[in-house]
């Protein structure tokens, strides 16, 4: 009885065709792979390889020479570590802002029933294609009153209207009309529904807003430029572009050995600043990354 009931799983056997096609699919993706993860792999290496050894052009596959001055130099580097202080500061009050505004305009854009609902996403929209240029972002930042301070650096990219269009479109199609209807019928008003129940079925939404609005932070780099003007308020990106100038620029005036040593140390500084400035994002990216997936397949088939 046994064995009349248990069910045999059987395998079905591919084709020649099915074959061939796994094999060269196999083959693609894995050169596909081999192609975005070797840049990454060679700038690690990089900055621990003597820059005589990178400059020559050969296939890297482990240092073969090892060479640390250029992580010396970047971590005893005093504004590096007020840079990074700054930076998470930016990131963390940012990415807090841009959440508070990004998801309940998102929500409500994707409510059917909002007066005006496509006129104000057309003006969100308009400003992907155009806008004012640098010298009226300036002006403004000047007559707010906040130029040289921590908001000049939040508050002009608090909303991104492709952030804005990506959470609209999940609302639109993670959250259905009938449930509100249903909380409706129970009593629940508007911002009930969406605190007590919008916002926990968003999870993933509001991770990829995170995601997306993190990452945009951590790398500001022009509008620190532009808006502040104390070194000790500036954030890691500006840090470690001086730190690579100001080893270029120390060349001048230096003996023929001390000129190599010198070259050498800024070659390799390129690369250290982009492990130095990555390495928290690539920490933090495995953890979100099917977050990140869910949030580009919802931007590209709702947007």
């Amino acid at each position: 009885m046994a064995n009349n009931n248990t069910v045999k799983k059987k395998k079905v056997k591919m084709s020649t065709g099915d074959k061939v096609f796994t094999v060269i699919n196999t083959i693609i993706m894995i050169l596909v792979c081999i192609a975005i993860v070797y840049p990454l792999y060679y700038v690690l290496l990089a900055s621990v390889t003597d820059p005589v050894v990178v400059s020559s052009g050969k296939f890297l596959l482990y240092p073969e020479a090892w060479y640390t001055n250029g992580y010396e130099t970047t971590l005893k580097y005093q504004p590096l570590w007020t840079g990074y202080a700054n930076t998470i500061k930016y990131t963390v009050l940012g990415t807090l802002i841009s959440l508070v505004c990004t998801i309940p305009a998102g929500y409500a854009l994707s409510r059917y029933d909002m007066v005006g609902r496509k006129p104000i996403m057309f003006l969100f929209t308009f400003t992907m294609f155009f806008s004012g240029g640098m010298i009226p972002m300036y002006l403004t930042v000047q007559q707010l009153h906040i130029y040289n301070t921590t908001w000049a650096m939040v508050l002009p990219v608090a909303v991104s209207a492709y952030n804005l269009i990506v959470c609209r479109s999940f609302f639109e199609s993670g959250i259905p009309v009938e449930l509100l209807e249903a909380a409706k019928i129970d009593g629940c008003s508007d911002f009930g529904f969406f605190f007590k129940i919008a916002i926990p079925l968003s999870k993933t939404i509001i991770a990829v807003m995170c995601l997306f609005y993190a990452t945009a932070m951590w790398n500001q780099f022009f509008n620190a430029l532009m808006f502040l003007q104390d070194d000790s308020k500036m954030p890691l990106q500006v840090v470690l572009r001086n730190l690579v100038l100001m080893n270029q620029s120390n060349q001048m005036g230096s003996s023929a050995s001390e000129m190599v040593t010198k070259q050498k140390l800024a070659e390799q500084l390129k690369y250290c600043v982009v492990v130095v400035s990555a390495f928290p994002l690539l920490c933090v990216y495995p953890f979100l990354q099917k977050y990140f997936a869910k949030g580009v397949t919802i931007g590209a088939v709702k947007g």
